[in-house]
């Protein structure tokens, strides 16, 4: 379902870019539009550029962070040229688009695209799922935001079309607001077991977001994690009173 996937700019610079995002979604059925922190917006640039999709962005919802962005989303993707050291699945934009509008039938999806100049950081990056790449000339890899943004909302519009001949059911996966809350309970628990020690704590908490990130427990896998969890702080509580 394209209602439910949303588009997701991160500090984009150039309000034209805005308004060019906002055109794209419009030719290829989708709506939602959500801005992370945008330089200059609302502007007559991005009215300009979305042409007669200006509906869309008088509805953009903007935020000041990723977090809030994606919170109520089951998975979160993003967008990158470049090879990442955090090693999530990576998917090309036409294997991307089948899953997500898979999984859009259950709940909300977020394609995350970065800034003009770099992309997503490495934090943005380590709260998504899947990494999609556009498979562009090698030489020459880099795309105009609104482009890249164009190319895979056409690819939603066509695996939409598909899927209606080949229905199924997705698993039920927790919203990304549920996975940083087990993030949060983890790190306290590893820490009052000494676990991660506070003077050497190295990058623990980032390597167990990849891996969870990466293998997406559902949402009773999540709640067993979240009872394991509980049992090791009652149990720690309890010895430490003895």
């Amino acid at each position: 379902m394209l209602s439910n996937i949303r588009i997701v700019l991160v500090e984009t610079f150039h309000p034209g870019n805005i308004g060019a995002a906002a055109r794209a979604l419009k030719n290829m059925g989708l709506s939602q539009l959500y801005l992370v922190k945008p330089r200059l917006f609302p502007h007559e640039e991005a009215e300009s550029r979305a042409a007669g999709a200006k509906d869309l962005l008088d509805v953009a919802i903007v935020v000041d962070s990723v977090e809030e962005a994606i919170a109520d989303c089951q998975l979160v993707i993003g967008t990158s040229a470049r090879e990442r050291t955090y090693d999530l699945p990576l998917l090309d934009v036409e294997s991307a688009a089948a899953q997500v509008i898979q999984e859009s039938a259950s709940g909300e999806i977020a394609i995350l695209f970065g800034r003009e100049t770099m992309g997503l950081n490495n934090a943005e990056m380590l709260l998504c799922n899947r990494h999609l790449y556009i498979d562009a000339n090698e030489e020459y890899p880099v795309l105009n935001v609104a482009q890249a943004i164009q190319l895979v909302c056409y690819e939603l519009r066509r695996a939409e079309k598909r899927s209606a001949l080949t229905p199924s059911e997705p698993a039920p996966y927790p919203r990304q607001q549920e996975i940083a809350l087990f993030y949060e309970h983890l790190e306290r628990v590893l820490r009052v077991t000494n676990f991660i020690i506070p003077q050497h704590e190295g990058r623990v908490m980032d390597k167990l977001r990849r891996y969870f990130n990466r293998s997406r427990p559902e949402k009773a896998e999540l709640g067993m994690l979240r009872g394991i969890l509980a049992s090791v702080e009652e149990t720690v509580a309890r010895l430490s009173k003895d």
